[in-house]
């Protein structure tokens, strides 16, 4: 079955939208729907045109299973995958963001994690953020965009 291209999409009305490393370590990790969703979402980004961001703590975040079993290859072999990916950006980790995420992070009691991602979207002009985490809420100042929405 196709889907319908003339359906809504999740990402309509947004230009730049902030990924969380669940995104990866679904895509790069498992094979089960969440795997599948997350390709869908690089998908969708392809074919709306629009960008994507992840933060340098997200690197960590996504590089930490291989590096659990001390697997150096695998790790450099998702930074090659991550780095390959032309419409997705790797937003560094500033004073400003920072600045964001703790304020975020005192005001909303997110995660510290979570917090510098969803500052490093903000800053980066990301009006949604895609994730699988269930806790975060558009209390941050973007709106979530849920992995389901990728559900076939």
């Amino acid at each position: 079955m196709t889907a319908d291209p003339s359906a809504a999409s999740p990402f309509d009305g947004h230009r730049v939208v902030g990924l969380d490393s669940n995104v990866f370590i679904y895509l790069f990790e498992t094979a089960g729907d969440e795997a599948v969703q997350a390709g869908r979402v690089l998908d969708a980004i392809d074919t709306a045109s629009i960008h994507a961001t992840i933060s340098t703590v997200a690197v960590a975040e996504i590089l930490s299973g291989p590096a659990r079993v001390a697997d150096i290859a695998l790790m450099e072999r998702y930074l090659d995958e991550l780095r390959s990916f032309e419409r997705l950006s790797i937003v560094p980790v500033d004073v400003d963001i920072a600045f964001d995420a703790a304020r975020s992070r005192g005001r909303d009691g997110i995660a510290m994690a979570d917090s510098i991602n969803l500052a490093a979207a903000r800053v980066a002009g990301a009006t949604a953020f895609v994730t699988n985490d269930h806790r975060l809420s558009s209390a941050a100042g973007l709106a979530i965009i849920p992995l389901s929405a990728f559900a076939a």
